[in-house]
C-alpha cells in the first residue's frame, strides 16, 4: 500500500482570523470608540474580535477568553449598555459606541453594587468567570431595571462557571436585584 501524496496546504495559517483568507492581508481600518469613559482610536483589522483588542491592545485583561464561541459568557462586556460576547463581536461593530468592561464598572475606589454583592456572598471560587457574570447582571439591569427573577435566571443561563459556584452566584444576583433601581452606567 502506498501513502497518499502530501497535501499542499499553502501558507501556514497563523490564527483563526486568517482562515479562509489565505494569500490576503486583513483589511485594516481606523476605529474610534469609548472604553470605560476614555476615547480610544486604533487601526486594526475591522473583523478582529473586540475581546482581542481589549486584552492585547488596550491591556484590559479583566474580560476573559473562555470558549471563543459565545457559549460561556466569560467575555461579556457592555456595548451601549447592553451585554455582548466580546469574543464574537468584531471591533468594527463598536465604532462610535461606548464599551464598558469590568475595569470600568466601579466608581473609583467604590465597588459597583453588583461587585459588592458578589463579594458579600463569596460568589466566586477561581474567579475566572466572575467578570463576565457581573457584566451580564449589569447588562440585564440596564436593559430592564425592574427585571424579574425569571429574567435573571434566563440571562444567567448564558454564563458558565466551571467551578460550579452557582448557588452563591445566584444569591449575589438576588442580593443585587433586591437593592436595584439603578443602572450599571
Amino acid at each position: 500500500m502506498h501513502a497518499p501524496p502530501p497535501v499542499d496546504r499553502g501558507k501556514v495559517v497563523a490564527n483563526d482570523r486568517e482562515r479562509g483568507k489565505l494569500g490576503t492581508k486583513p483589511m485594516e481600518k481606523t476605529i474610534g470608540f469609548t472604553v470605560n469613559g476614555q476615547p480610544r482610536t486604533l487601526t486594526t483589522d475591522a473583523e478582529r474580535p473586540l475581546l482581542e483588542v481589549l486584552r492585547e491592545d488596550l491591556q484590559l485583561t479583566g474580560t476573559k477568553y473562555g470558549c471563543g464561541e459565545g457559549k460561556c459568557g466569560a467575555c461579556t462586556v457592555l456595548v451601549g449598555g447592553k451585554s455582548v460576547h466580546a469574543c464574537l463581536t468584531p471591533v468594527a461593530d463598536v465604532a462610535g459606541q461606548t464599551v464598558l468592561t469590568i475595569e470600568g464598572l466601579a466608581d473609583g475606589d467604590r465597588l459597583h453594587p453588583i461587585q459588592e454583592a458578589f463579594l458579600a456572598e463569596s460568589a466566586f471560587q477561581c474567579g475566572y468567570c466572575t467578570p463576565g457574570m457581573i457584566m451580564a447582571v449589569a447588562g440585564l439591569l440596564n436593559e430592564r431595571p425592574q427585571a424579574s427573577e425569571a429574567d435573571m435566571l434566563s440571562r444567567m443561563e448564558s454564563q458558565l462557571c466551571r467551578c460550579c459556584g452557582y448557588p452563591r452566584i445566584l444569591k449575589a444576583v438576588q442580593r443585587t436585584m433586591a437593592g436595584t433601581g439603578k443602572e450599571a452606567r
